[in-house]
């Protein structure tokens, strides 16, 4: 029998299948299907840094935004924090797998004591979803991944359960944040966040939101990364996210090096049954190479165990392209 079983920040996982943060993941009962489906750890659907602020009473109803000041007190009143902290409860006494909580944050302000309140709800761990915005033409890259950094040593003086940071593809150096971020205790990175992306309506003249759900093209914006970072800052754990649509898909991430990974859209669009399916695909391709559990072909394909590393590296597109005429 193939042994699906893995670890990941520490915690032991039935499958390296997660199911991550979504409205999917805010019910008790599709979290307890995602469980019998064959999913090795859920992580709920994130609580907004705006939210927690709100109902601490730090965010002004005078607004220079009114529309996401009525998004916020919408957001609020039906989402509250009790709600979250008791959904954390409900799960954890529903399924034996982890249960990751979520924590979208914009800054790394006053909400972070809220992260003991997490802790003490029963939380396996903390999955931080975090992105500075880069706005100032006068700010060095640097100063914006230092804010990344700062914020998981206040973090991890706070609360003890395993942390992972969710980023985004935009560092100049996403190594040296990694590999900082691990030296001041995060277990785990997850690669990549799939942030709202606008688009413009040429007809109607305005913004609108870009395809809000992934396609198997988009594992490419993780793959690469998951194998360096993987190789390259072996003290930390790394999730693959976006682009994961079916069980090749996982054993890709896995030959890179990635200890979990992370699916969504599909489920979306196929439904919670598509976890089976993704499962007895992973089981039917290690029958076929004959690998009796995951960590037997984990990393194969990394960065650091290629005899040609340079498959990952970014000069080797235009030698890839020019056979093309």
């Amino acid at each position: 029998m193939n042994s699906l079983e893995t670890t990941y920040l520490g915690l032991k996982l039935p499958s390296p299948v997660i199911v991550s943060s979504s409205g999917l993941t805010s019910q008790v009962d599709k979290i307890r299907i995602m469980e019998e489906k064959g999913a090795g750890a859920v992580v709920l659907k994130s609580l907004f840094e705006e939210q927690i602020l709100h109902e601490a009473g730090k965010l002004s109803s005078a607004s220079q935004y009114p529309e996401a000041d009525d998004y916020i007190r919408y957001y609020t009143r039906n989402n509250s924090v009790d709600e979250y902290l008791d959904l954390i409860e409900k799960v954890k006494k529903t399924v034996r797998i982890p249960v990751i909580a979520s924590v979208n944050c914009i800054s790394a302000g006053d909400w972070l004591r809220f992260s003991e309140k997490i802790q003490e709800a029963g939380a396996d761990a903390l999955e931080l979803n975090v992105f500075f915005l880069p706005l100032d033409p006068g700010k060095q890259a640097s100063a914006y991944e230092k804010l990344y950094i700062e914020l998981a040593g206040r973090l991890r003086e706070i609360i003890t359960i395993p942390l992972a940071f969710k980023l985004g593809p935009g560092f100049t150096n996403l190594v040296y944040v990694v590999e900082q971020l691990a030296n001041r205790g995060v277990n785990g990175v997850v690669l990549f966040n799939r942030f709202f992306e606008p688009d413009i309506d040429p007809g109607k003249m305005r913004f609108t939101a870009a395809e809000v759900f992934s396609t198997p093209a988009d594992i490419r914006h993780s793959l690469r990364w998951v194998g360096i970072v993987s190789g390259l800052v072996g003290k930390i754990d790394v999730a693959a996210s976006t682009g994961v649509h079916d069980g090749k898909a996982v054993v890709k991430q896995i030959l890179a090096g990635a200890k979990a990974v992370q699916v969504c859209s599909v489920l979306y669009k196929k439904g919670l049954e598509q976890l089976s399916v993704m499962t007895e695909e992973i089981r039917q391709w290690m029958r076929v190479k004959e690998f009796r559990s995951v960590d037997e072909f984990r990393g194969m394909l990394g960065y650091k165990n290629l005899p040609d590393p340079g498959y990952y590296e970014r000069s080797q597109f235009m030698k890839y392209f020019s056979d093309y005429h």
